[in-house]
C-alpha cells in the first residue's frame, strides 16, 4: 500500500515528505500524538489499513473497517496562533472535497463544521486535535481523516445506514485507496502552505459555496436542547452566524453547539 500511496502522490513540500502505513491500529490521531510527543516531524503522515477505535468528534467512534476506506492523521507544528488554527478542521473539510473531486469527479458539500456529504449521506469525518505546554505554546497539531471510499450500506451498523454513506454507495463506483490516500496528502500540504502563508482567503470563499448548511432553517442542539435557527454565514474564522426566531443574530463556534438540519442530519 505504502509504495503505491508514494507512485500516485506528487511533489509535496511539508505533508507527505515522511508516511508510515500499519495494516491496523487503534487510532491513527492516538498513534501520531504519542509520535508527535517523541519527536516526529512536521508533516509526518500516518495511514492505517483499519483502525480498531477509531474516534469522532465528541467522543463518538467512527466506524473504520479494513479496506474500505482511508484513515490517516497528519502531523502539523505550525508557528501560529491558536486563533489563526480556529478555520483549520473546516478548511479540512474543503480540501478534502477537493481530494474526492480529483480522483472521483464528485464534489461533496460540507455540512457545518467539517463532514463531507454526497446525497445527504456522510462520507468523511475529520477530527484534529492540539497539544499546548505548560506555557500555553502550540506543540502540534495532529488532523485525522476518515474518509468512507468502498464500504456498502451493510457494511454500516443499522443504526448508522440512513446517515452514513460512501463513494461507492452514492456514486456506484469503487476507487483506488492509494490514490484517494495520495490526492488527500497533497489537498492537505496545499492547506498548510495556504495557512501558513495566510492565503486563506480561497478556503474561504469555497468553504461558503460548499457548505450545505447556509442559506438553510437549522436546529442548534446544545445540552440536550434543541432551538431552531437559520444558518446566514460564516466568518472568517467558520463561525456560524445564525437568526433566531425573534430576530437575533448569533455566532456559534464549533463545540458550542451541534448543527442539523430541520427535517433530518443535513436538511
Amino acid at each position: 500500500m505504502l509504495k503505491e500511496i508514494r507512485a500516485a502522490l506528487g511533489p509535496v513540500a511539508r505533508v507527505g515528505k515522511e508516511i508510515t502505513y500499519l495494516p491496523t491500529c487503534p487510532s491513527t490521531n492516538d498513534l501520531l500524538k504519542a509520535m508527535a510527543e517523541a519527536g516526529a516531524g512536521e508533516g509526518t503522515v500516518l495511514i492505517a489499513g483499519e483502525q480498531t477505535r477509531g474516534k469522532g468528534r465528541l467522543g463518538r467512534s467512527f466506524t473504520s473497517a479494513a479496506g474500505k476506506g482511508v484513515y490517516l492523521s497528519a502531523l502539523l507544528r505550525p508557528d501560529l496562533s491558536p486563533e489563526a488554527l480556529l478555520p483549520l478542521t473546516g478548511f479540512t473539510a474543503e480540501a478534502m472535497g477537493r481530494a474526492v473531486h480529483r480522483v472521483s469527479g464528485v464534489r461533496p458539500g460540507v455540512k457545518w463544521v467539517n463532514d463531507l456529504l454526497l446525497n445527504g449521506k456522510k462520507i468523511c469525518g475529520i477530527l484534529t486535535e492540539s497539544a499546548f505546554s505548560t506555557g500555553g505554546q502550540l506543540k502540534y497539531v495532529v488532523v485525522g481523516v476518515g474518509l468512507n471510499v468502498n464500504y456498502e450500506t451493510k457494511d454500516f451498523p443499522p443504526e448508522l445506514q440512513a446517515l452514513a454513506g460512501s463513494l461507492l454507495t452514492e456514486t456506484g463506483c469503487s476507487y483506488p485507496l492509494p490514490n484517494l490516500a495520495a490526492a488527500m496528502i497533497e489537498a492537505l500540504d496545499e492547506l498548510y502552505t495556504a495557512l501558513l502563508t495566510g492565503q486563506t482567503g480561497p478556503y474561504l470563499a469555497a468553504y461558503r459555496q460548499h457548505c450545505l448548511t447556509l442559506h438553510k432553517d437549522v436546529r442548534l442542539i446544545q445540552n440536550g436542547v434543541s432551538v431552531p435557527a437559520y444558518a446566514l454565514d460564516v466568518d472568517e474564522s467558520l463561525g456560524l452566524l445564525v437568526r433566531c426566531p425573534d430576530g437575533r443574530e448569533t455566532l456559534i463556534r464549533s463545540g458550542e453547539a451541534s448543527v442539523r438540519g430541520l427535517y433530518g442530519y443535513a436538511e
